[in-house]
């Protein structure tokens, strides 16, 4: 059975346990980067990750930005919203679709 999980930092992530959500706090990118490697092995088919852990890990977001499982889906954490998730949903959107119509 597919898991969804929440990475980032512990006050940003912890109300998801409430919804039955995986909570894994990560205080660094490489901590976050092993739990998400982590849960990709452990068929994780959907991760949150609040944008400013994202906006530290590009690398991992390019890693997994075309495969099917994890979909690493970017939140706004407790500090607010980048603008990032965003972004990225509607460049995933434009590739599938091949407009914007959002």
């Amino acid at each position: 059975m597919y898991k969804i999980a929440v990475v980032g930092d512990r006050d940003s992530v912890l109300g998801f346990k409430t919804l039955g959500l995986e909570v894994h706090p990560a205080e660094t990118p490489e901590q976050a980067r092993k739990i998400i490697r982590r849960l990709a092995e452990e068929n994780c088919a959907v991760i949150y990750l609040t944008e400013q852990m994202g906006a530290q890990l590009g690398d991992v977001l390019d890693h997994y930005k075309d495969q099917v499982t994890p979909a690493i889906i970017l939140i706004p954490g407790k500090e607010g919203s980048l603008g990032i998730g965003m972004k990225n949903i509607t460049s995933a959107v434009e590739r599938a679709v091949g407009a914007d119509i959002l």
